[in-house]
């Protein structure tokens, strides 16, 4: 269970969703974009991992349950040494030295224009947020299907793994659904609090990442070894 609910605080971690977040807090009636696209995403995250859990354990011999359980402690080390090598590149400055020397030999990165993501939310119709969220969500992040593989493994009742499922798709569109429910609750005050909260970010997203990274590859990394070697 801890190792899920850590894969659903890293899955909050989308920098691809911060900026579509952004942007739709930027465009006229930034709550029913943010609407269409929660409920796009929903409508589609949800019964994919549904889908994916129980075929997998309608199909799970005894074989590949051993097999799991070999697997299972591997993942763990190889998602925790994955978060350390980040939080160490980061917090060392090695991916700006990278960067630098990349645009010293390449040049000015040529101006290629906003995404297709961003295109289509800019055009502002809540319900073409709907579409684009239900599209995003139908490529799986790595972190998703790590999380429905820690679920299958856990093995609990219908309910549970419902609930789990639902944990994991909700985390990952954290980002998306806290200026929603903001805007509900609080339409006066949340514009001020996104703007102080994007200069934070701006300000320690370096910190903010490699401490995060640091502290969830740790824990997973110690976990998988303690699983492996007991």
């Amino acid at each position: 269970m801890g190792q899920i609910l850590a894969l659903a605080l890293v899955a909050v971690a989308d920098p691809v969703l911060f900026a579509a977040a952004g942007l739709m807090l930027l465009l006229p009636s930034p709550k029913k974009l943010l609407l269409g696209f929660t409920i796009g995403a929903l409508l589609t995250s949800v019964p994919l991992g549904l889908v994916i859990v129980f075929s997998a354990r309608g199909t799970k011999s005894a074989a590949a349950s051993t097999t799991q359980h070999k697997v299972d402690p591997g993942l763990d080390i190889a998602i925790g040494v994955g978060l350390l090598l980040i939080s160490v590149v980061v917090g060392t400055g090695l991916w700006d030295r990278w960067k630098a020397r990349r645009r010293e030999r390449k040049g000015p990165p040529k101006d290629k224009g906003p995404s297709r993501m961003d295109r289509a939310l800019s055009k502002g119709s809540p319900k073409l947020t709907f579409a684009v969220g239900a599209v995003y969500e139908l490529m799986p992040s790595v972190v998703y299907l790590a999380a429905m593989h820690k679920i299958i493994k856990l093995n609990a009742g219908t309910l549970s793994t419902v609930l789990l499922v639902i944990l994991i798709c909700v985390a990952q569109i954290m980002l998306v659904l806290v200026p929603l429910i903001s805007f509900a609750v609080a339409p006066t005050w949340t514009p001020k609090a996104l703007a102080a909260a994007k200069a934070w970010l701006t300000r320690d997203s370096r910190k903010l990442v490699v401490v995060t990274t640091a502290i969830v590859g740790a824990w997973l990394l110690v976990r998988g070894l303690i699983t492996l070697l007991g």
